[in-house]
């Protein structure tokens, strides 16, 4: 049976990278043509595109998706969003179905594979983090964003998390962000994804019910630090994640 099992799960992994390539050929001009718009408009016809590309995608590859907490969202306001990150299917899954327009930080290797790449750049701030200069800038653009009014998607992770921890330490970008722009914190968290496309396999898919809960959201208080927020938010998702994993 295991074996049938890996020869369906490699074979679905075919159909959904296959199925990603003809969908992403599909929206790419809209998305493209998205760039002749100023910000925040630009972004929010990217994210308008992506969201009906991924509810197609992912109902023609069997993933299903629940989305708790978008009622934390108050009209007119605008948040930074700071999720877990379990899997390289978290980025298609935050970045649509967050509600209003958003941008994510993300890694700029991506942003250099062809057609998918520009489409990924736009709808992200990247960053080389092995490049003191390009943290700094992208540090600088994710008040911008906020600026503008759109939500800021960070991973305080900073990369997936491979062990059997709910969390892994967090870093301190977003939270040194949030105390000085003021912006309050949605804490998020992503259940499945890793059972979907796990880590320890290459080329293999599962097709597994989704969620993504958004939680209330964490306002700066008088005296709140980077720090304090930090280890607040980090226990409040690590308690969430812990009694709602099952």
């Amino acid at each position: 049976m295991k074996f049938l099992k890996d020869i369906a799960a490699r074979l679905m992994a075919c159909w959904a990278l296959l199925l990603f390539v003809l969908l992403m050929l599909v929206f790419f001009i809209p998305i493209w043509l998205a760039k002749f718009w100023p910000e925040p408009k630009s972004t929010g016809i990217l994210i308008s595109n992506t969201r009906l590309w991924m509810r197609i995608y992912f109902a023609l590859i069997g993933l299903s998706l629940k989305v708790k907490g978008k009622e934390y969202f108050a009209p007119g306001e605008n948040y930074i969003v700071v999720s877990n990150h379990n899997s390289l299917l978290d980025v298609p899954l935050t970045s649509p179905f967050i509600p209003g327009i958003n941008k994510t930080i993300a890694k700029i290797e991506m942003s250099r594979i062809p057609l998918f790449g520009m489409i990924y750049k736009r709808g992200a701030v990247l960053v080389d983090r092995k490049d003191e200069k390009s943290r700094k800038e992208s540090y600088a653009k994710m008040k911008q964003v906020l600026n503008l009014g759109m939500h800021m998607c960070i991973y305080p992770e900073g990369t997936r998390n491979k062990t059997n921890a709910p969390l892994k330490e967090f870093h301190d970008g977003a939270f040194r962000l949030a105390f000085e722009t003021k912006k309050a914190i949605v804490p998020t968290l992503i259940f499945n994804t890793r059972k979907a496309l796990p880590n320890n396999r290459s080329f293999y898919f599962i097709p597994t019910p989704l969620q993504m809960h958004f939680l209330e959201p964490v306002k700066v208080q008088q005296n709140d630090t980077a720090q304090s927020l930090k280890k607040k938010v980090f226990r409040i998702m690590w308690d969430y994640y812990a009694e709602n994993s099952h």
